[in-house]
Formats: C-alpha cells, sequence, structure tokens
C-alpha cells in the first residue's frame, strides 16, 4: 500500500495483512488485519504516530523513503504490533525522539531493547506543537494495556486511537463504508481484548467524547468519519445492561449432552429467550467472545471425565473468566456415569464472573423424562430473569 493522504500535511501509511489468520497465538482474524501508522507533518516538526508489525516492517520502509526527517515517533502502546518497527524507525532517523506515557518508557525499553536516551514522556493532557500542527496526549489506561494513550490533533479534529475502536479488518477502504460490516468486526476486536477492562473503557470514554471529534483513526481496521458510530456501540458495549439473549456452550461424548441441549435450546426458544449456541468441538473463540458481549445468561453443558468436566470445557470457562462479561445468571447442565464434581469445578473455574448461579441439571446416564422436566423448570427461570432486566 502506497502512503494515503488524510487531511493536509496528514498522511495514513502501514500495512494491510490479507493473510493473517491469528493474532498472539490465540485470536482467529477471519478477515485479516491491518496495522496503521500516520504521519503529521508540521511546519516545524514532522511526527510518525505508530509503527507496524516488525514483519511489515519492509512496507513501511517503502513509505518512510519520501519524508526525509522524522523528529517524533509517537508510542501510544508498547504491544509488537504497533511498536515493534521502532528500533528500525530510529535507525533510520538518528535524531528521532520517541514520545510516549510514563508507564511505556520502561516497557518500551524492555519490549524492544531501545536506549532510554531516546525515549521522551510526556503527560495527560500535554501538548506537543510540530508548527500550525497540535498534538495533544490522552492518558486511555487499559484499553487494552496499563501504559496506553491516545492523541488528539487539534486542528483537523482527529483522533489517533491506536487499539481503542479498532477491528482486525483487511481492506482497501480508508474509511469506513459498511458499517454493518465494521461493527461486527470492531465488536469482535472489543469482545477479545477489551471486555476485561469496559469499566475502565467507560471512563475512558468520557474523556475523548469531550472533544470535538471529526474523525477516529485507529490502528487497525478503517478509519471512522462518523465517530458517533463506534462510540455509541462502545457505551452500549461496556454498559452494564444485558439483553434477553443466552450462550450455551456445550461438548457431547456419547450423544447425552447433545440430546440435552437440544431439548433445553428448543425450551428456551419456546420461552423467546435467544440462544447463541457453541459445540466447543468446532466453536471459533472470536464468536464466542461476541455473543458474551449483550448475553445475560451464560449455560455450561458437559460430560463428565474422570469426575470433573470435559477439558474443553476448563478452556470455555477459563476464557470467559478471562474476559469478564457482564453476565448476571449462570448454570451447568450434564451427564455423569457413576459420580461427578463438574459443577464445583465449573464453579472455581469463573471466579471472576459476578453471577447468580441459576438451578443445574445433571443426570446419571442418559437423561429421562425427569430430567427433561428439569431442563423445561430451568428454561422457566432462565425467561422470569430476563423478563425482568
Amino acid at each position: 500500500m502506497k502512503t494515503r493522504t488524510i487531511r493536509p500535511n496528514v498522511h495514513w501509511l502501514g500495512a494491510v495483512d490479507w493473510d493473517r489468520r491469528l493474532f498472539d497465538s490465540l485470536i482467529p482474524l477471519p478477515d485479516g488485519t491491518s496495522y496503521n501508522a500516520y504521519l503529521v507533518a508540521g511546519s516545524e516538526k514532522t511526527a510518525l504516530l505508530d509503527t507496524v508489525d516488525p514483519p511489515m516492517w519492509e512496507v513501511l520502509e517503502r513509505q518512510l523513503r519520501e519524508v526525509p526527517r522524522l523528529d517524533y515517533l509517537v508510542a501510544h502502546h508498547a504491544e509488537q504490533d504497533h511498536s515493534g518497527s521502532i528500533p528500525r524507525v530510529l535507525e533510520k532517523y538518528p535524531d528521532a525522539v520517541v514520545i510516549c506515557s510514563t508507564k511505556a518508557k520502561s516497557m518500551l525499553v524492555d519490549l524492544l531493547c531501545i536506549p532510554e536516551a531516546r525515549v521522551r514522556t510526556v503527560a495527560d493532557g500535554e501538548t506537543l506543537s510540530l508548527g500550525g500542527k497540535t498534538l495533544e496526549f490522552i492518558y486511555t489506561p487499559w484499553v487494552h494495556w496499563p501504559e496506553t494513550m491516545v492523541t488528539y490533533l487539534r486542528e483537523d479534529r482527529m483522533l489517533f486511537s491506536c487499539d481503542f475502536f479498532g477491528s482486525h479488518l483487511a481492506t482497501t477502504d480508508l474509511y469506513v463504508t459498511d458499517e454493518g460490516r465494521v461493527y461486527e468486526a470492531a465488536k469482535r476486536y472489543y469482545a477479545e481484548i477489551m471486555m476485561p477492562f469496559r469499566t475502565i473503557i467507560r471512563k475512558n470514554l468520557d474523556k475523548v467524547e469531550a472533544k470535538q471529534i471529526d474523525v477516529i483513526a485507529p490502528s487497525h481496521g478503517p478509519m471512522y468519519n462518523r465517530p458517533a458510530f463506534i462510540i455509541d456501540a462502545y457505551r452500549d458495549w461496556t454498559g452494564e445492561k444485558c439483553k434477553n439473549e443466552l450462550v450455551l456452550v456445550y461438548i457431547s461424548m456419547h450423544g447425552s449432552v447433545r440430546t440435552m441441549v437440544e431439548y433445553f435450546v428448543s425450551a428456551l426458544a419456546e420461552r423467546r429467550v435467544t440462544v447463541h449456541l457453541f459445540n466447543l468441538a468446532v466453536t471459533d473463540i472470536g464468536k464466542l467472545a461476541i455473543a458474551l458481549v449483550d448475553a445475560a445468561t451464560l449455560v455450561v453443558g458437559t460430560p463428565t471425565v474422570h469426575v470433573g468436566p470435559h477439558p474443553l470445557i476448563f478452556h470455555a470457562t477459563a476464557l470467559a473468566n478471562a474476559l469478564r462479561p457482564k453476565v448476571k445468571y449462570a448454570s451447568v447442565i450434564g451427564s455423569y456415569g457413576w459420580s461427578t464434581k463438574a459443577i464445583e469445578t465449573i464453579a472455581g473455574l469463573i471466579p471472576s464472573l459476578k453471577v447468580e448461579i441459576l438451578p443445574t441439571v445433571l443426570c446419571k446416564g442418559f437423561p429421562r423424562e425427569t430430567d427433561f422436566a428439569a431442563l423445561d423448570a430451568l428454561a422457566g427461570v432462565v425467561a422470569e430473569k430476563h423478563a425482568a432486566l
């Protein structure tokens, strides 16, 4: 990709990674991603905002061949997909100084082995004049690391938001053109990395909304020339209100749990509860994370393996615990052969979820009429709880 002009003397640089399908060896990327960097040139100084993931350095290096001088390199976030090419930029521009938050300095030095003397910290709200272009630095901790900040370009009313408001989406579109597609990508992005910090994110939303913003320029995905679209979405996602939705994750070994799940889903649908069903044998964890954003209830369906839940259930419940969604209720359904401690084990895996535990349904062997009746009763309890949301 070539450099693209956003505003006079404000340019998009970076790389579109069409082929990447896994991030942090954990997060699926069904639509690729981009690593956005931005160049702001004033009458006196020039600043590069963020870099690219090291494997994409050659793309950024070609773009920088047209930039004879660089005075500042703003590092919003120390994670390597944004900061990883900083050493090479500093090598290319021996006089450039890295600008970052106070907490970011030691992290950048530790992660990238760059000289401390080339790093200058800025305070929350501090400004830097480039000559006709004023950069204002705003601390936004825990979106999604503690050192993160964003930059507000006063004259052009642009917010360079780094991971905040980002989306893993490879596209040639400079701005959002398909809001439906970007909404899902941004929600997946929020669910996978931002959701654990939603309470703090609400405070950071207040800080950025205090500014007049015409364009939000994140470090992943297209830019927003209608900022209210993504800001309103974040207000919804980070709020406390849940929807009439239930997430049911399960695994079945010999059909007993699958039979229970199918009956339970039907009972919930009959009571007009929306169900998001995930068979962990084939589940995209990103889709599961998205479903957890709005759901009021989480139900785990598991067979018993050596007295405890199935190993895939450990993974799913640990993920839910780490993401800390705003679910209000939880339950367990499943089966066992001779003995089980599945309920106690699962409860111990989700200490970060502040939920009310609803009745559980465990059957010995294949489910019978009494078990189906218990599933009906549980569906009724869920519907009643959701009606009061």
